[in-house]
């Protein structure tokens, strides 16, 4: 309670200032598709127009990781940097009693020491293709949702399947506006990435939770790795320039990354179940899970190694969603909302050739109340909450173990079907990254995991009641701990030659495994499929309600104007500047000075303490040096690890939050006080030449000048 209260009233001004927004774009707004660049609003307000070589070289020097964040090449020979808290995943898959990368940090001062990431895929958008009217085209009037919705993913698939053999590349259908347009992205996939240098997370993470979404701020929030192919470094050819004097204060900058998820454009109905519903139902489970991990880690420091990437993005989403809720809990973030969305009505309604659009936002509310009615067996047994990208499991069933038998059933059930009529994940186009991870070399640590789903079980049971039949069968007479116990215990699926084999033999040799955690997940399966056949049927008649009021849109303010973010590549910009906050004017840049006046304020007390090397460096430090910034850039979730570049298409920071203030983003846009949080290159040469004597990494940035 005491951090949604900050956040709200931290969030005051910012929302005053919100108030009134148009549709359209304004001030430095807009997660804008490379293909439909704000070319009018630079040239306008800053005299400055990229030429389609600048736009396409940071496209293809921009890259999306698919465990959760944003980065970019830095070198010819593969070098690819992106935030530490962005590379977590990778860093503790890769760590072990004995050596805790995560906590520590890493540097391979050669090739042959980097490390190898267990399930990592990196994707670089090469291409993009409207294809909404294909898309659109097989949907026939008469149709009824499940129909519509069949027909949909046929099509969907099949683009998919001949793109990617044609192209050899990553071929995703991306559905804009919200189902108004839909646009074949190509990719080039990378899934031999290695990890080359990571600072300790206390300075990636300096200040810890306090810190979260604060300015001013002290992070060296970095890791880069590398990419290889062919076992060999791969050759890059769009790759950013390294400047390292950094941003100036009031300079234009750029941010290409592939943010996760906005809400701007949803019907204020939609919006109202997102605060009264869904943002509850998911603090609730990540304050859950949060009480949990914190006990669990505060019993051992191998514990805390072990659950410390799950517990500090069940933190952050917990503090990220509060703010939210904050925001649209707020009369006048609320107000403003309404009158976004009655002007967008009050225009239909005066034209009669748009007028039927308002029955779109009717079909639009039935719909949504009617997912509100099946949310809790589909988050429970389908998944927690939608992805674009990669596996999300049900929120029942919480661990790695389950999601192997989840994947492997899944597979084989879907590989007999056509390839039209499967679900998304296991198309023919999606094969590469499905084995990549189900084939995971992730350590499995049985006492977390049972911890995991004996949590899960519980959660499970309490929302359905014990009496419930399918909660019974689940929990198959026993507690949820010692079902637990039996399935982590019982399942060979640890073993990834088991994987393996299982994969390749088929839908028979699964069903004779006697596996206690494949039995499980065909249990549940059918049940599931049922949720998801609902699901997506309500979100096909959500999908073609939006798809008439974005055509509406189009006619009463033109077509340039930005979709929300859907994890696929766009490009922001903005100014580097601070901003007032109770009645203190915030400069934009922190400096080294700053950082070990920080923690002697706290006399290097956790979570302000310095690692001893920083300490014993101190005086090779030229303490002006400057260390994070903040900008007004447009970004969100899915930003973390952009790159920040100036007018020279120069890599000078690197995104790795935002303030309170920005949390109000996503579902309006207000630059008065939200800022973007950047770590400044200048701050990333200084500390590798001075305080880790990475003095050959630095040279292999430096020499991208």
């Amino acid at each position: 309670m005491l951090i949604a209260f900050s956040i709200a009233r931290k969030l005051a001004f910012t929302i005053i200032c919100a108030i009134d927004l148009a549709t359209a774009a304004r001030a430095d707004e807009g997660m804008w598709l490379f293909s439909a660049p704000p070319l009018k609003q630079l040239k306008e307000k800053y005299q400055f127009e990229p030429a389609p070589q600048w736009l396409e070289h940071l496209q293809k020097a921009s890259v999306r990781f698919n465990s959760g964040g944003s980065g970019s090449f830095v070198s010819a020979t593969g070098l690819c940097i992106t935030n530490h808290h962005v590379a977590a995943d990778a860093l503790q898959k890769s760590s072990s009693e004995q050596h805790n990368y995560l906590k520590d940090g890493f540097y391979a001062k050669t090739n042959a020491e980097e490390i190898k990431c267990a399930d990592l895929e990196l994707n670089v958008l090469i291409s993009t293709e409207d294809v909404t009217a294909r898309v659109n085209g097989v949907v026939k009037p008469g149709m009824n949702p499940d129909q519509a919705s069949a027909a949909r993913g046929n099509a969907i698939a099949a683009i998919e399947k001949e793109s990617k053999e044609k192209t050899g590349l990553r071929s995703d259908v991306i559905t804009l506006y919200q189902g108004g347009a839909y646009h074949l992205y190509r990719y080039k996939r990378y899934d031999d990435v290695r990890i080359v240098f990571a600072p300790e997370q206390q300075m990636a993470f300096y200040g810890g939770d306090p810190d979260n979404f604060e300015y001013p701020r002290f992070d060296l929030d970095i890791c880069i790795f590398r990419v290889y192919e062919k076992g060999q470094p791969a050759k890059i050819d769009n790759y950013l320039k390294w400047d390292s004097q950094g941003p100036s204060d009031g300079e234009l900058t750029f941010v290409s990354g592939s943010p996760g998820k906005t809400d701007r454009q949803l019907s204020l109905d939609e919006l109202a179940d997102m605060r009264d519903r869904f943002l509850p139902y998911l603090l609730r489970m990540f304050n859950r899970r949060e009480v949990l991990g914190t006990a669990y880690s505060e019993r051992s420091f191998e514990n805390a190694r072990k659950a410390r990437d799950d517990l500090f993005g069940d933190q952050n989403n917990r503090k990220r969603y509060d703010g939210y809720l904050a925001a649209l809990l707020d009369p006048e973030v609320w107000s403003s909302l309404q009158a976004r969305g009655q002007k967008v009505r009050d225009a239909t309604a005066r034209d009669p050739k748009l007028r039927s659009t308002g029955a779109a936002y009717d079909r639009i509310k039935k719909a949504q109340a009617e997912l509100a009615e099946i949310a809790p067996r589909y988050c429970y047994l389908e998944q927690e909450r939608p992805i674009t990208v990669g596996y999300r499991g049900p929120r029942a069933l919480y661990g790695n173990l389950f999601k192997y038998a989840r994947l492997l059933t899944r597979a084989l059930d879907e590989r007999a079907k056509p390839n039209g009529e499967r679900i998304a994940a296991f198309r023919d186009s999606a094969r590469e990254s499905l084995e990549l991870e189900l084939f995971s070399s992730e350590p499995i640590y049985d006492d977390y995991e049972t911890l995991r789903l004996t949590d899960s079980l519980t959660d499970f049971a309490s929302q359905f009641g014990a009496n419930d039949p399918l909660v019974q069968k689940v929990l198959a007479g026993k507690s949820p701990h010692a079902r637990a116990v039996e399935l982590v215990s019982g399942t060979k699926l640890k073993d990834v030659a088991v994987r393996k084999d299982l994969y390749a033999k088929g839908a028979a040799a699964l069903q004779s495994a006697d596996d206690p955690m494949l039995d499980l997940a065909r249990m549940i399966d059918a049940p599931a499929r049922e949720a998801r056949k609902i699901y997506d049927a309500q979100e096909e008649i959500k999908k073609q309600a939006y798809s008439e009021i974005a055509k509406a849109r189009f006619a009463i303010e033109g077509t340039s104007s930005y979709p929300d973010a859907t994890f696929t590549l766009r490009l922001s910009y903005g100014t580097v500047r601070g901003y007032e906050q109770d009645g203190k004017q915030i400069p934009a840049f922190t400096d080294f000075a700053g950082l070990y006046q920080r923690s002697t304020e706290h006399d290097n007390k956790p979570p302000f303490d310095l690692p001893q090397r920083w300490i014993d460096k101190k005086s090779n430090l030229n303490l002006a040096t400057h260390f994070n910034f903040v900008s007004d850039a447009d970004i969100i979730g899915g930003n973390s690890g952009s790159p920040v570049v100036n007018k020279n298409n120069e890599f000078v920071g690197i995104i790795f939050d935002g303030n309170i203030q920005s949390l109000v983003l996503d579902c309006i846009f207000s630059d008065k006080q939200a800022r973007a949080v950047s770590v400044d290159s200048a701050a990333i040469t200084e500390a590798l030449r001075k305080v880790y004597d990475a003095n050959a990494l630095a040279d292999e940035l430096e020499s991208a000048k």
